[in-house]
């Protein structure tokens, strides 16, 4: 009588979708498999199943020989230790010392158990050093400003970048998601433009934060930025200017603390000063230079610096020798310059490559006259210059860059670092090399 009543005030729809109801759960539960049956299936499925080699064996990758150390009575110019650190008795002996006592590694990031003594006293040191509140040190160099740039430039914000930076500052501005506007290589009246530009479309307001990244030196041209002009722009339009001083730091300014001591623009007007422990003191890893709260930001913010394990130890001490050695023979600073200065000199003279990088630079790049040749095509070229001066003595290195993710990929070209250990009878024995590597390898 109930189901009845309940039939009788339904109305039509509530009917059907009940009858669907039932119809469906009698399917399901007539139609389920049973557990035997899956389990057959499973252990067919199974047995069946081939899993894939990590490697196709049919893939064939050339393997380079490997020669050993062959540094031994070579000339090089492809190593960027301008200072000629890689080679210190000193700097090796406390490397080996901290080693026996640390090992090798230090096992965890910064925060957590991964800081050392000899973390707190490079840091200690290399802000003494640069005359600044704090510094913080990165394992890696290339990871310490990919890290440093989108822990303050986020979402929203805006950056204005030189196009010639090197491919770290191009991840990490990636990184950040920032909107990003390139000026020309060192053009200072096209930066203007884009910022007058920026302005009058309000892109430049109080609520957005701007940001303008420069390199003291370019890796990829070997030229020197127009700091001052940096400064004053930076004041006019409220950027924050984040400036890597890799190549500069221990290359340039009375004691070597790089293109702001050079120039003589207070540190205070550089919001992050980024350097490397890579160049100048022939160890591993970067730092960034700065306020106490810029720094501070980057410990829990920084992710090479968070997630990543912490210096190791024995490369800390290498870099405090360094640094020792560098703060007792500032002298070396200024032989350093003479050699760079001597190099421009030189090349200007050759007749088969033409010269970027200014006087003082510690990195000079040379580009083949004459040669129209597809990019791929340029690269063997140069590779064969670089085989045909390892085996007269003298190293030098091509510039390695990714094409496809490059932003305007430079040229591609052959790198000359000068170092302290150089001479005159040096230069005029690497052009005669070049020259004749040039010729040898068009023919």
């Amino acid at each position: 009588m109930i189901l009845l009543d309940i039939v009788d005030t339904a109305s039509w729809w509530t009917i059907v979708i009940a009858v669907q109801v039932v119809i469906g759960c009698a399917y399901f539960l007539c139609t389920r498999k049973s557990k035997k049956h899956e389990d057959k299936l499973t252990k067919k499925m199974l047995l069946e199943w081939k899993p894939k080699p990590l490697v196709e064996e049919e893939i064939f990758v050339p393997q380079p020989q490997l020669m050993g150390k062959i540094d031994e009575g070579m000339l090089n110019v492809g190593c960027t230790s301008f200072l000629g650190f890689d080679k210190e008795p000193q700097i090796m002996e406390r490397a080996i010392k901290s080693l026996h006592k640390y090992g090798v590694g230090s096992c965890g990031p910064r925060g957590f158990y991964g800081t050392i003594d000899v973390h707190l006293e490079l840091e200690e040191r290399l802000a003494k050093f640069l005359q600044v509140e704090e510094t913080c040190v990165y394992s890696y160099g290339f990871s310490t400003i990919a890290s440093a740039i989108p822990a303050y430039a986020k979402k929203g914000d805006i950056i204005f970048a030189d196009e010639k930076v090197w491919f770290a500052i191009q991840k990490g501005i990636d990184a950040s998601r920032s909107t990003v506007v390139y000026f020309k290589h060192n053009n200072m009246k096209d930066l203007e433009r884009k910022l007058e530009m920026a302005a009058f479309q309000k892109d430049l307001n109080p609520q957005r934060r701007a940001f303008l990244i420069a390199e003291a030196i370019y890796y990829n041209t070997g030229t020197m930025c127009p700091l001052r002009k940096l400064v004053e722009l930076a004041r006019r339009y409220k950027l924050r200017i984040i400036l890597d001083e890799s190549l500069s730091i221990g290359t340039l300014g009375e004691r070597g603390r790089g293109l702001t001591e050079f120039l003589g623009v207070p540190r205070d007007e550089i919001d992050l000063i980024v350097g490397s422990l890579e160049h100048s003191f022939a160890s591993i890893g970067g730092f960034c230079a700065g306020s106490h709260f810029i720094v501070e930001h980057q410990r829990l913010s920084g992710l090479g610096y968070c997630f990543s394990a912490s210096h190791p130890p024995m490369l800390t001490e290498a870099a405090i020798a360094g640094l020792d050695i560098l703060e007792a023979k500032p002298h070396l600073i200024a032989e350093l310059n003479l050699v760079a200065t001597n190099y421009n000199s030189a090349f200007s003279g050759l007749n088969y490559f033409t010269v970027s990088g200014d006087d003082l630079s510690p990195i000079k790049h040379l580009y083949p006259r004459d040669v129209v040749m597809p990019y791929e095509t340029k690269m063997e070229f140069l590779h064969n210059i670089e085989k045909y001066c390892l085996h007269r003595g003298i190293a030098v290195a091509v510039t390695a860059y990714i094409k496809d993710a490059e932003k305007n990929c430079p040229e591609p070209s052959l790198r000359i670092a000068a170092s302290t250990k150089l001479n005159d009878a040096h230069i005029d024995e690497l052009c005669d090399i070049l020259e004749r590597a040039y010729l040898h390898c068009r023919s």
